[in-house]
């Protein structure tokens, strides 16, 4: 890809139908070794993420020409935050794109008065694992069940990044 500026904003409504094929095409090559519900709860229908736009504020990474390359959900509770759904179109994997979206949610959760964030995530995920790790975050030890999967959790102490 080139290296066209992104922007990363908070999604609109009008973003669902294009944050749902993100999330699809990011996760398609995954499918095989997801439950049926947790890559459904993954994926996400236009009607799904909408109802995750009125609970936690979605970002959207977005090209001059108007196409959502990447999107990350970020939600508050009890002062720590929490990540969900990132998501970077195939082709704009290894652009920098991740960076830019996590970026501008750990800077929003700070200004919020935020200290921790944390987010979940399956072991297929590898370089997603590997990502989150290079950029601060660590283990709890924590899993959870997500769908019949392990849904191991991530903590970030954003006072030392």
């Amino acid at each position: 890809m080139s290296a066209a500026p992104i922007e990363v904003r908070p999604a609109h409504v009008a973003d669902a139908e294009r944050i749902a094929e993100c999330l699809t095409l990011a996760f398609v090559p995954f499918r095989d070794q997801y439950s049926e519900g947790a890559y459904q709860d993954t994926v996400l229908t236009n009607e799904a993420v909408r109802e995750r736009m009125a609970h936690m504020t979605v970002y959207v990474a977005v090209v001059p020409s108007g196409e959502i390359v990447g999107t990350l959900a970020v939600g508050l509770l009890h002062g720590k935050g929490h990540l969900r759904g990132m998501a970077v179109r195939p082709e704009w994997q290894g652009q920098h794109v991740a960076h830019q979206l996590l970026a501008r949610a750990e800077e929003d959760l700070r200004g919020k008065g935020c200290t921790h964030v944390t987010l979940g995530t399956t072991s297929p995920l590898h370089n997603a694992i590997r990502f989150y790790e290079k950029n601060g975050f660590k283990s709890t030890g924590k899993t959870t069940d997500f769908f019949g999967m392990s849904l191991r959790q991530y903590l970030k102490d954003l006072r030392r990044a």
